[in-house]
């Protein structure tokens, strides 16, 4: 099982201590920190069993500054993500072949 997770971000803490107190091993992905690449968030994506433009958080500045307006490809939306890995929901938990976006952080329950 894997998180990946910002410290700073409430959602994604909340879900982190939905797994600690599972008992359950796991291990987190500070994905700020360690940039995911393109087959790793494309895996992610198709496990979520979402389109890239769902997995973006578009209520960050820098993408409503830069990219909002632009009609992006899911290959450029997921080029977006990579370089600019804060725009990504979250926390994302992968479990089984099965994964969540943690919000609200209790559907993570669900895939554990």
């Amino acid at each position: 099982m894997k998180i990946y997770h910002n410290p700073r971000c409430s959602k994604s803490r909340e879900g982190l201590a939905i797994l600690e107190e599972s008992n359950t091993q796991f291990e987190v992905v500070l994905y700020l920190d360690q940039l995911l690449t393109k087959a790793e968030l494309t895996e992610i994506i198709q496990l979520l069993g979402i389109s890239p433009i769902e997995l973006i958080r578009k209520n960050e500045s820098l993408w409503k500054e830069n990219y909002k307006a632009k009609n992006l490809t899911d290959m450029e939306l997921i080029k977006v993500m990579i370089e600019n890995p804060k725009l990504i929901e979250r926390p994302i938990v992968i479990n089984n072949g099965k994964a969540v976006i943690g919000r609200p952080p209790e559907i993570i329950k669900s895939i554990l």
